[in-house]
């Protein structure tokens, strides 16, 4: 049944039996007080000297430069 809507709604039963009615919301919240990097958006300029946005354009420059497509014809 893993994979499944029924499995899903299953475990999240089993999950609130265990750990309590807030268990979702509270590994949520968990998540959220972790992240304090801003990511791509972020407009602060870090250790390697660039802005989320440069760092992001140069990431993705070098996937599309690993693509496995074709040349365009």
């Amino acid at each position: 049944m893993s994979g499944t809507t029924e499995g899903g709604l299953k475990a999240a039963k089993t999950n609130r039996k265990l750990h309590g009615k807030n268990f979702y919301a509270e590994i949520g919240r968990k998540g959220g007080q972790n992240g304090h990097t801003g990511g791509f958006a972020s407009e602060k300029i870090g250790d390697d000297g660039l802005t989320g946005f440069e760092r992001a354009k140069i990431a993705g420059a070098k996937g599309g430069h690993l693509s496995r497509r074709g040349a365009k014809k």
